[in-house]
């Protein structure tokens, strides 16, 4: 597959969605909304692949992938954005790379543990109990040590959790090295350079579209670049690989993984996101004559509509089956990013206001990718042959991490020059 069909057709399509979700993730926020908007990302993923033993273990390759992505939203790095909006280039080169690391963190976990539930055959299965119980004591090690210990702050005084993904990271990197997992690594790495770009790189399209003046939720496209670079960086690894046959699916497995995500999730993401003391804010913000009475009426409404979502994917793609197919599955994650879309809508009372904003662009972008992927005509996707050796991919690696932190550095020193100034601007060194 030439590189210009593989990116069209497969990366752009995957980065869309994960960009996409993870802008609605910036409404809704932290590990429970990142976890969501992973789950759409890797969907779509799955969704090209035109692997049938992928489309039957599909709820729990999903699960696993989107929790270890949404563990990263612990991650506290407001302060860290305001380091980027600072007037020197020190702390401004010092927020970009540490977001950089902080999206690298995101997506290393992410594609990794993606990867591992993909190459995990009959023949070397994943210890999973093991690589977890690895995971949890390497994150409080490395917390316990560079932050307790040695104080190695990056975000004072905000959570320093950073650390804790850190040493999750490492434990998970070293678990996949040594039971010789050469995919999975592949995956983590260019899923963490694909996520630290984005969020790097992010930053500094917030900081130019402020000094734009454009009226816009500039905060919002940081977010979709993390996603949309998230994407592009798993789909790359995914589909430049041939990947053996998966584990024989499990029943039971599948039926905890819809019940994830067509209940615990969306219950946890209503509960936490649409909350009451926002939705009184927004009939405040509408001239709504009874505030209260607004914000009761669209908490009861996105209930309904999440409960009606939840039963029509549960008819169309039915829980606990192993009959998944590449257009069922399509049709599941568009309906999955149109649920979520659904509910950022609501937080931000959308239809409602006159004006155009990035909620509104979340439906050109689900409609672009809804025709990409009812376009693509392949049954199954020919992997590359794996010609190249471990030594070959790791310097293409290693080059595109080294370019990746060269356009954040320059980045920068150019972001410096906008004659703009944040009101969230932060000094990390005086």
């Amino acid at each position: 597959m030439k590189f210009s069909t593989l990116f069209l057709t497969r990366m752009l399509p995957v980065g869309l969605a994960f960009g996409t979700a993870w802008a609605v993730r910036g409404q809704i926020g932290h590990e429970y909304g990142a976890t969501w908007a992973a789950a759409i990302g890797i969907l779509t993923a799955i969704a090209l692949s035109g692997r049938e033993d992928w489309y039957k273990r599909l709820p729990i390759i999903v699960v696993l992938g989107a929790i270890a992505w949404g563990a990263g939203g612990m991650i506290s790095y407001g302060k860290i954005v305001g380091y980027s909006h600072a007037p020197d280039l020190l702390n401004t080169g010092y927020g970009m790379l540490m977001l950089t690391i902080v999206g690298g963190l995101y997506g290393f976990m992410g594609g990794g543990i993606v990867g591992l539930t993909l190459e995990s055959t009959p023949a070397r299965k994943v210890d999973w109990a093991s690589l977890f119980t690895q995971m949890a004591g390497g994150g409080y090690l490395f917390w316990g040590t560079f932050i307790h210990q040695l104080e190695w702050f990056m975000t004072p005084p905000r959570s320093e959790l950073w650390a804790a993904c850190m040493g999750a990271s490492l434990a998970l990197g070293w678990y996949i090295y040594r039971n010789g997992y050469t995919r999975a690594l592949r995956t983590a790495w260019y899923s963490s350079l694909g996520a630290g770009f984005g969020f790097g790189f992010g930053v500094f399209l917030q900081r130019a579209g402020h000094a734009s003046g454009i009226k816009f939720n500039w905060w919002n496209v940081m977010e979709y670049s993390i996603g949309f670079f998230s994407g592009l960086g798993l789909a790359f690894s995914l589909f430049t690989r041939k990947w053996p046959k998966t584990v024989a699916p499990d029943k039971t497995s599948n039926l905890f993984g819809w019940i994830f995500l067509l209940v615990l999730l969306p219950v946890i993401n209503l509960i936490e996101a649409v909350q009451f003391e926002k939705l009184v804010k927004q009939g405040a913000s509408l001239n709504a004559a009874d505030t209260e009475q607004f914000a009761s009426s669209w908490i009861l409404t996105a209930w309904i509509l999440s409960v009606l979502f939840a039963i029509a994917l549960s008819y169309y793609y039915k829980p606990g089956k192993l009959n998944g197919s590449k257009n069922k599955t399509i049709g599941f994650t568009l309906l999955y990013l149109t649920w979520y879309i659904l509910i950022s809508n609501i937080i931000s009372a959308t239809w409602l206001h006159s004006k155009f904003d990035s909620q509104h662009l979340y439906w050109v972008n689900l409609l672009v990718i809804a025709i990409i992927l009812f376009k693509d005509k392949t049954v199954s996707v020919s992997f590359e042959e794996e010609a190249d050796s471990d030594r070959r991919w790791k310097a293409h690696l290693v080059k595109c991490w080294g370019i990746a932190l060269l356009i954040i550095l320059l980045a920068a020193s150019l972001a410096i020059t906008f004659s703009y100034s944040h009101r969230g601007a932060q000094l990390r060194f005086e």
